[in-house]
């Protein structure tokens, strides 16, 4: 039978949820800056290039970072919240070949 895992109590679930915002809505900031940083420099040294040239370079480190920060975020909300180890392994490695 498998064991019940620790996201299935509510309290402790709107526990880990509720920091997994928190770390969303720091990355978001964080990825805000960088993206305002990252076009003040290439403005600085290539001057007004194209409005398209701004725009896919901030919604590529825009996306790329948050897509990161979401994913990283799930892993430790996965793992901090003791969810990994009620995975079972029912894999025949145990057993001598």
């Amino acid at each position: 039978m498998p064991k019940n895992s620790p996201l299935e109590d509510p309290d402790k679930a709107a526990h880990a949820w509720a920091r997994y915002r928190r770390l969303m809505r720091f990355m978001f900031l964080l990825t805000t800056g960088t993206v305002i940083v990252a076009i003040a420099i290439l403005y600085k040294f290539n001057g007004m290039v194209s409005v398209h040239f701004y725009i896919a370079t901030a919604l590529g480190i825009g996306f790329a970072m948050l897509l990161m920060s979401a994913l990283m975020g799930l892993v430790f909300l996965s793992s901090g919240t003791g969810h990994d180890e009620t995975v079972e392994d029912l894999s025949d490695s145990k057993k001598p070949r």
